[in-house]
């Protein structure tokens, strides 16, 4: 999320039509279609921030600036150039890394919370002790996981760590409670 994201059409020959089909995970359809012969792009329902780009000796790109959740979805190209027909599909998945905040509750336990991540994050600590998570699922499709740490035995330190685990990194603060 946030980073922009370049799809390309491979293409053999002159392009005389060039078709972007944007079936987004919510919303509606997006297309985008250029024509060769009359160097004209035309475009229905698609956010400002994508847009056909078109640079020297590299293949028709679609360009996603500030890519967001309601970019997921699948992205299919059509080309029709004078060496045939070409078709090209992707599945865009956004991920969201998720802000993680560490503190103690008031019964001197650590909390750490790894709020909204596309997808949800795993949490563990360090050292080890039980610990108990609750999840709760946003309606953009991200996901908060909250996880209290209980030491085992009185011996063990004050200092704990939560570690995140992420597909987006990953991430690690400390805190004395």
């Amino acid at each position: 999320v946030g980073n922009s994201q370049v799809l390309t059409c491979p293409l053999k020959g002159n392009i005389t039509l060039l078709r972007w089909t944007i079936t987004p995970k919510a919303g509606g359809l997006c297309t985008l279609v250029y024509r060769a012969d009359k160097n004209e792009t035309h475009r229905t329902t698609c956010s400002d921030n994508i847009n056909l780009t078109f640079r020297a000796g590299e293949p028709p790109a679609l360009e996603i600036r500030q890519v967001g959740i309601a970019q997921e979805g699948n992205y299919s190209c059509e080309v029709a150039s004078t060496e045939g027909n070409f078709h090209t599909r992707y599945h865009l998945t956004v991920l969201v890394p998720p802000r993680l905040s560490l503190s103690c509750d008031e019964q001197g336990s650590p909390v750490c919370e790894a709020a909204a991540g596309k997808p949800q994050a795993q949490l563990s600590w360090v050292p080890e002790g039980s610990s108990t998570a609750e999840e709760k699922c946003h309606d953009n499709g991200t996901v908060t996981v909250l996880s209290k740490f209980t030491a085992c035995s009185t011996n063990v330190t004050n200092v704990t760590t939560c570690m995140v685990s992420h597909p987006a990194g990953n991430w690690s603060q400390t805190i004395a409670c």
